[in-house]
């Protein structure tokens, strides 16, 4: 998966000189808590010994799936068109949220199956085809579909990178989305797909017991293990795979990488997957409301930095984080020393 990205590990000695130079702030060892770690771990990301927050980019790849045809979401797929235009005109959840925190925003469709209904001229045109075809009947792309994606999503990010990026926020548009994330979730890590299968974007309980049914009926149409790009194709999501292509040129080029809900936490599990050096490189923002991103999370060994019942997407969970990596890169870069202020250490 983009195996010509080369993902350096962090400098030696890197975390140890973080972690001293924290230890040296005005204040007892370990009284920011999580803060101090974040900092450490922003540093480790960046390869840098003294950590930036700014500026940070969300970059928002949007595509519809075929799957949907299934009943397995409760919003029709003309929904993502919409949506699309919303982000990229400004006034949906997360491009008000980025403007908040004082980042940028861009939106890519890699996949969006519906017209605009306005000209869109900031919207980035990556799209090798019109959504993912139903898994139910056949596997969803072709290799060359899911590598097109992947690249879309890494030449995103080499874009936001040569724009100054030092943090990068994947989000995604796609109606029926979680379903798609919770069968590459369910090939990534073996996890029971009745654990996985959560009310997306507002099923009730018998939507979401329809949903489980067309899974359950989807994964056994490609049974047993999956390499990552395998399971792109199997299942589908031209968004998901962006977001993983995002995240790996992101770590190949030093920057801190922060995983949003459920279903950049797919896209991060196929990352880890193919390329285990992008660990580093990534922060987990939050614990969604989805049901099955706590397992996720657990599989991961991951503690995520938020927990708000967001079940959202569109890599607002990420956004919302950026404020906390903005105080942890502070600290390192403004915070006097005991040294500096002229105080006895403890």
């Amino acid at each position: 998966m983009l195996r010509e990205r080369e993902i350096a590990p962090p400098p030696a000695g890197l975390e140890g000189a973080l972690a001293e130079r924290l230890g040296q702030k005005t204040m007892p060892p370990g009284a920011l808590g999580r803060l101090g770690a974040l900092a450490i771990a922003l540093g480790v990301a960046q390869g840098r010994a003294t950590p930036a927050a700014a500026p940070a980019e969300a970059l928002i790849f949007a595509a519809d799936h075929g799957l949907v045809a299934e009943g397995v979401s409760a919003w029709p797929q003309d929904v993502t068109a919409l949506m699309v235009e919303r982000l990229v005109l400004g006034d949906a959840a997360a491009p008000v949220l980025a403007r908040a925190a004082g980042a940028q925003t861009t939106v890519v469709d890699v996949g969006v199956a519906g017209a605009y209904r306005v000209p869109l001229p900031a919207l980035i045109d990556a799209k090798r085809r019109p959504g993912s075809r139903n898994a139910a009947i056949e596997d969803a792309l072709t290799p060359a579909e899911v590598r097109a994606a992947l690249e879309a999503g890494a030449a995103a990010a080499d874009a936001a990178l040569a724009r100054g990026a030092v943090i990068l926020v994947p989000g995604e548009m796609g109606i029926g989305n979680t379903a798609t994330a919770a069968l590459l979730a369910h090939a990534a890590t073996g996890i029971e797909l009745a654990v996985l299968a959560g009310p997306g974007a507002g099923l009730d309980a018998p939507g979401v017991a329809r949903k489980l049914a067309v899974l359950e009926r989807v994964a056994a149409r490609r049974p047993g293990a999956l390499e990552p790009e395998e399971a792109l194709a199997a299942f589908g999501g031209l968004e998901i795979a962006a977001m993983a292509g995002a995240m790996i040129a992101g770590g190949a080029g030093r920057a801190a990488v922060v995983v949003d809900g459920f279903i950049a936490t797919t896209a991060a599990l196929l990352a880890l997957a193919a390329r285990p050096e992008l660990r580093p490189s990534l922060v987990f923002a939050h614990r969604s409301a989805e049901p099955g991103h706590q397992r996720l999370l657990e599989h991961l060994g991951v503690e995520p930095l938020l927990d708000l019942g967001l079940r959202l997407g569109e890599g607002t969970g990420g956004i919302l984080a950026l404020p906390l990596l903005q105080a942890a890169a502070a600290i390192m870069a403004e915070m006097a020393t005991f040294e500096s202020a002229g105080i006895a250490g403890p």
